[in-house]
């Protein structure tokens, strides 16, 4: 590569790293976007849907007095909150966008959202102080905890997949540099490619 055509290439540089790491910083779920969103719509049916008694998803967010009659516990409480910050509210943004970041932010929050759902279907099933035995868990709260375990699962299959991608892309990003460097210092020694055997 002659002087001139290092200088061209060079100004190009910094946009084509730009553009590597726009690249490097998105996500392609495939056909897994398709599932994400019917979990993420299953995930906000369980907002009006039974979870134990006579409350709903909502009346577990918003702790009113259907909550509080039916002695809804603390893990049915977090539970809910991961399914509307993380369930609900991360996955769309990481469908929406495409970026890495929310996708991993997503996959960490359904993963803990998940344990929590299952907490909360064995905290419903126990007798809780003086033998109080309430109503059991209800399909919605079985719903959501099966909903955020299939989001975990997709968005952890998503973003493991980009980091297997992204490794693949740095190492053939090293590779060329090295090439070029090669190529760059027998060009200084005044060493064409017919000298090389190249």
């Amino acid at each position: 590569m002659n002087p001139e055509q290092t200088q061209v290439f060079e100004s190009y540089h910094d946009d084509l790293e730009a553009v590597e790491r726009k690249i490097a910083g998105e996500i392609d779920p495939g056909y897994r976007a398709m599932v994400v969103a019917a979990a993420v719509f299953v995930l906000l049916l369980t907002l009006i849907l039974p979870h134990t008694g006579h409350t709903r998803g909502m009346d577990i967010l918003l702790f009113d007095h259907t909550a509080v009659a039916d002695h809804i516990g603390l893990p049915s409480r977090v539970f809910q909150w991961f399914v509307l910050i993380f369930g609900i509210g991360f996955s769309s943004l990481a469908l929406l966008t495409r970026r890495w970041a929310l996708a991993w932010i997503a996959v960490a929050g359904s993963a803990v959202g998940s344990v929590f759902g299952v907490l909360s279907i064995w905290h419903r099933q126990t007798p809780e102080l003086g033998n109080y035995h309430g109503a059991g868990p209800s399909f919605g709260l079985i719903l959501g905890a099966i909903a955020m375990i299939v989001l975990t699962f997709h968005w952890l299959k998503v973003v493991w997949s980009r980091t297997a991608v992204q490794l693949e892309a740095e190492e053939q990003r090293r590779l060329a540099a090295a090439e070029e460097e090669e190529r760059s210092r027998r060009w200084l020694r005044g060493e064409d490619d017919a000298d090389t055997g190249k």
